[in-house]
């Protein structure tokens, strides 16, 4: 897949270059010259400060401020005041690490429904099978197959997607359920996405920052899911579990399940996180992630504010999941 084999070394190439700079970067714990790095990097490599609609002049004059009040040898409150600034970004993707701790931020997701309970969700993973990190069983009494799959981080092959599929042969549809996985590895997104599409096709596109202004992008590239992925395929009615907690390759992976032929995507908004994050390292050590790589949809539709379902369900019952619920419900109706 030649646009993912570029974006994958264009990444590298950023990384490495971002290591290379702290040789050239002279040590301080100073403060100011912490806070005005930080901003710098923020501003000239950070790819949605224009899209956000933030200004980020205010946010420096504020901090700066701020900056020039702390003592030069407290540490922790340098790294409080460093998260709080990144905090505003509102963005999953943006931490700042350190000995001693790591920033994140949970604005993206405070503010929307959980749509995700283990406890009902036991109810109906039962007698279930797990093909390497995939759990599947078959659920209203053996007309629908239902996967789980908690994390994009979390390996599996083109077996274990054939024993899956196999294993609900004779079922009307199939389930997956991504709620509450936080992303990973996006070569696992395309491969868990591949059996629901007949061969090779564009699926999103993406462009990177090329330039310290705010709209210095290169031209947009198409992001192809290669027919070589295809381990097994699946015709039938398929339909896609998201919450807001669907985050980053988990956001990538309902984006581009949207165009599979016979999927439904049901539940919450997802989370976000359209953007490839890369790291910088401070003058005091501490490094810093950020994306710098932009991501869209099909219709090149910036995906970083998360992906709307075809159907909006929220979870209402005390004993049971209304957006499995509705799944299974919409199989049967096909």
């Amino acid at each position: 897949m030649r646009a993912r084999t570029t974006l994958l070394v264009l990444l590298t190439a950023v990384l490495l270059s971002a290591c290379r700079s702290r040789e050239e970067m002279p040590f301080s714990t100073d403060p100011v010259e912490n806070i005005e790095a930080l901003w710098q990097i923020i501003d000239t490599k950070y790819c949605y400060v224009e899209s956000k609609g933030i200004d980020w002049q205010a946010i420096h004059d504020e901090y700066a401020a701020k900056a020039a009040l702390l003592p030069k040898n407290d540490p922790i409150a340098l790294f409080d005041l460093c998260a709080s600034m990144l905090d505003s970004l509102h963005d999953g993707h943006v931490n700042l690490y350190s000995a001693f701790d790591r920033s994140y931020n949970t604005a993206w997701y405070d503010s929307y429904p959980d749509n995700y309970n283990s406890g009902l969700l036991r109810n109906y993973l039962k007698d279930y099978r797990i093909a390497e990190s995939l759990y599947y069983c078959t659920i209203d009494n053996g007309n629908v197959g239902y996967v789980y799959y908690s994390s994009f981080s979390n390996a599996f092959g083109g077996s274990n997607i054939r024993a899956v599929l196999n294993a609900f042969n004779n079922c009307k549809g199939l389930i997956i359920d991504v709620r509450n996985n936080g992303g990973g590895d996006i070569t696992n997104a395309y491969k868990l996405a591949a059996p629901f599409f007949t061969n090779s096709q564009a699926i999103g596109y993406w462009q990177h920052k090329t330039g310290p202004g705010h709209n210095d992008f290169s031209e947009m590239e198409t992001m192809n899911l290669d027919a070589s992925l295809i381990s097994a395929k699946w015709d039938k009615p398929v339909v896609v579990l998201c919450n807001r907690r669907s985050y980053s390759a988990t956001n990538l992976y309902v984006s581009m399940m949207r165009y599979a032929p016979n999927a439904t995507i049901v539940g919450g908004v997802s989370g976000g996180g359209g953007g490839m994050p890369m790291s910088y390292e401070l003058p005091c050590g501490w490094m810093v992630r950020f994306s710098s790589i932009r991501m869209y949809d099909l219709d090149k539709n910036d995906i970083e504010e998360g992906i709307e379902p075809d159907v909006l369900v929220t979870l209402q019952s005390e004993n049971k999941d209304d957006i499995i619920e509705k799944a299974i419900e919409l199989i049967n109706a096909k």
